[in-house]
């Protein structure tokens, strides 16, 4: 369970799109939340992933290089 208290303008209007479509206002904070979330974790992982390649943790690979090594060329 979350509790949250909301600035009155998005309050507001949330409740006006809650209304306007039958929806509860729940509906879109977790359709926000989950949407949002997804963006979150794809940017945390692209930072971790760049502090490693930093540190040298990681290496990349050319595609073409990965294709010939797999016998994956024509």
């Amino acid at each position: 369970m979350l509790t949250l208290r909301l600035p009155t303008e998005i309050e507001e209007r949330l409740e006006a799109l809650a209304k306007a479509t039958g929806r509860t206002k729940g509906d879109y904070v977790r359709e926000a939340i989950l949407e949002h979330l997804e963006d979150l974790e794809d940017r945390y992982l692209a930072e971790t992933s760049l502090e490693q390649l930093h540190r040298g943790e990681l290496t990349l690979h050319h595609l073409d290089d990965v294709e010939r090594e797999l016998g994956l060329t024509g």
